[in-house]
Order: C-alpha cells, then sequence, then structure tokens
C-alpha cells in the first residue's frame, strides 16, 4: 500500500523534491526585533484576519437574503440558489476559520457559525426534533441565539438545505423549516458582522496584535506574538488531518465514518478541506514569515508550500461523495495520502518552521508546551 501511495504523489510531489533536500534542520535562529513582530503581524491583520472576516460577513449576508427570497418565493431555482449561497459562505468561512483565536472565541462565536466535530450527533437531534415539533422561537436571530449552539450555524443549515425533507423548501411558503433556516442565516451574519467589526476597530484587537509589547493585551513581546502566528498555522494543519479526514477515515485498516464528514449530504466535505488548505497558504504567505528566518532556511517555507500544493492536487481528485470515497481502493489510496501529507505539513510547521524560528526541538503545539 505505501508504495501504491508514493505512486501516485509522485505526480503531485514533483516540486517537492527539490525544496525538501533544502530543508535545513533547526539552527540558532535570529534573535526576533519588535519591529520585525509589528510588521509581520500587520501583515497578518491587514492581508488576512480583517479580509478574511468582512468576506465572510458578505458572503452570509447574501446567503439571509437567498433564504428570504426562497421562503416568499419558493421554487426550484431559489432553493439552488439558496444551496449556492451556502456553499459560497461555508467556503470562505473554511478560509478564514483557521484563526481559532481572538473574538471568535468568546461568546461562543466560533461554534455558533460551525458546531464540529459533532460526534454525538447532537446538532442533528436538535434540529430533527424542531422540525418534528416546530418551536416559534428559532425563528428570528434573536431567539435562536438562546438555544444550543447545536442548533445554530454552518451545520444545522446544511441540513435543512440538503437533509431529509429539504425539497419541501420549493414549495411551502413561509413554512417553519424555511424560517428556522432563514433565522439561521441571519444568526449566522450578525456573529460574521460582529467578528468584522471587532478587528476593524483601530483602538481594538488589530491595535493589540499588530503592537506587541506591554501595552498590548494580546501579546506581551515579539516572541509571543510569533508563537501565535506559528501556532495558527500548526493548529490549522492538525485540523486538517484530525477533523476534516480523520472523524471519517482513520487509514487503510481503519473502519470508515462517512456520515461523519463535516458536509457529506452537501458534497462540500473535500472543498472544505481545501479551503482551509487555501487559508493556511495566504496567511503563511501573507505573513512574509519566511523574512523571520536565516537565509538558509527559508527554504523550509518553499517545502511547506509544496506540501499545501500536493494536498490540494490530491483534494481536487477525490470523489465529492464521501460514501464512495471511502469504499474504492482508488480512491482510499488519496485518502491515505492526505493523511500522510498532511502529518508530514504538521511536522515541517511545527519542527522546521519552529526550530527556525527559535522554538527548541521537541516544542509542540499540541501539549500546549
Amino acid at each position: 500500500m505505501r508504495r501504491l501511495i508514493a505512486a501516485f504523489l509522485m505526480a503531485a510531489l514533483v516540486s517537492t523534491s527539490s525544496t525538501l533536500a533544502q530543508d535545513a534542520p533547526p539552527a540558532a535562529a535570529p534573535q526576533l526585533t519588535m519591529d520585525q513582530a509589528k510588521t509581520v503581524m500587520a501583515k497578518v491583520v491587514d492581508g488576512f484576519i480583517r479580509p478574511g472576516y468582512r468576506r465572510f460577513a458578505a458572503s452570509s449576508a447574501t446567503l439571509t437574503d437567498s433564504m428570504l427570497h426562497l421562503c416568499s418565493s419558493p421554487s426550484e431555482d431559489e432553493l439552488n440558489a439558496a444551496r449556492h449561497a451556502f456553499e459560497t459562505a461555508a467556503l470562505d468561512w473554511g478560509q478564514i476559520e483557521i484563526v481559532r483565536v481572538g473574538p471568535v472565541i468568546d461568546e461562543a462565536r466560533f461554534e455558533r457559525i460551525l458546531f464540529y466535530p459533532d460526534r454525538k450527533g447532537t446538532g442533528l437531534r436538535q434540529v430533527q426534533a424542531l422540525l418534528a415539533k416546530p418551536d416559534d422561537i428559532v425563528t428570528t436571530p434573536d431567539g435562536l441565539s438562546t438555544k444550543s449552539v447545536a442548533m445554530q450555524g454552518l451545520g444545522a443549515l446544511e441540513f435543512l438545505l440538503y437533509g431529509t425533507d429539504a425539497e419541501t423548501l420549493s414549495t411551502q411558503p413561509n413554512g417553519f423549516r424555511c424560517r428556522y433556516a432563514l433565522a439561521v442565516a441571519g444568526n449566522m451574519q450578525r456573529v460574521a458582522t460582529e467578528l468584522a467589526r471587532l478587528w476593524d476597530e483601530p483602538d481594538g484587537v488589530q491595535n493589540d496584535w499588530k503592537n506587541p509589547g506591554r501595552e498590548s493585551a494580546s501579546f506581551y513581546d515579539a516572541g509571543e506574538a510569533i508563537t501565535e502566528l506559528l501556532g495558527i498555522l500548526v493548529h490549522a494543519a492538525e485540523t486538517v488531518r484530525d477533523q476534516r479526514i480523520e472523524t471519517f477515515y482513520k487509514g487503510e485498516n481503519g473502519k470508515t465514518f462517512p456520515r461523519q464528514a463535516l458536509f457529506w449530504r452537501s458534497d462540500l466535505t473535500f472543498p472544505m478541506l481545501a479551503a482551509n488548505l487555501k487559508g493556511i497558504r495566504m496567511l503563511l504567505d501573507t505573513s512574509d514569515i519566511e523574512e523571520l528566518l536565516k537565509p538558509d532556511q527559508q527554504p523550509i517555507v518553499a517545502s511547506i508550500d509544496a506540501d499545501l500544493d500536493a494536498l490540494l492536487h490530491v483534494v481536487s481528485t477525490v470523489n465529492p461523495e464521501v460514501e464512495i470515497a471511502v469504499a474504492q481502493p482508488e480512491q482510499r489510496q488519496k485518502l491515505d495520502a492526505l493523511l500522510q501529507t498532511s502529518r508530514d505539513l504538521i511536522l515541517r510547521l511545527n519542527d522546521k518552521l519552529g526550530g527556525g524560528l527559535g522554538l527548541g526541538a521537541g516544542f509542540s503545539f499540541s501539549d500546549g508546551d
């Protein structure tokens, strides 16, 4: 099997071999200066985080509008338009989702946008219970926001748009299911808009991130700021492996759980994985973090980019239906390749890049060190 995986990856990894050879072992890193940290963090905030939340706020507003049209004038075309708007909003979230720090973790904002993984099926049971016994309190954003986070966000909305009896949305004007879905979209839009506003406030979190030091509420010094950035990258790569793949596929000899995959009903499982990978690449490239490395260690970033290229190539070739992807041998080889390369990506970010930035051998964000 390992030979099959290696053969499959050959085309995707053709540009990787030269960069792997150039990976330098962790060596004494240059001392980070405050000016360097401020420059990098300004690029992170202004080039990635703020545009990412603005983009998601805009697509979630479009989603709310699409749901409003669907409820008031149901038709097959309006349902398709709402599903397209859902896809756009979900993938926009997939890119900025990798930032699991800052205001998004306050007031359960992250979970209100996406409650996942949900291994016990809490969200599905709660949504199905509401559909079986409607409660109009969830048909307004204010009312819905008082309920369980599992009944809110993209996960709930995916079932409403694609799950059992979703076709009724195209025929029933202002039915409970549609009004509930509209409230989910509106509540999510409100959270997204709030996140964009919080990051846009000049004297708020963006100022703390751009100006590490004693006056910052986020980072005491340059090292803390760059460690946060690296932590975002490492944790994002771990999420790709742990939550986007291993929730439904454990490896060639493991059991498969296709219906535990994120967004399996809408065939967005692998597009969401790709969105996460694109977010990692965008953050890596936008931050210019390689400028903090010594010249002989800067190829580390090129090798990380090569891993991302390989992963994105493989993801683009996987069957979008998860049940098919885990059942067919040639598809499973691709999933094995994703697992193998995602592990390489984590190690390269954590050990190689972390070492080049001055984090000692054995440092692990996973362990909370």
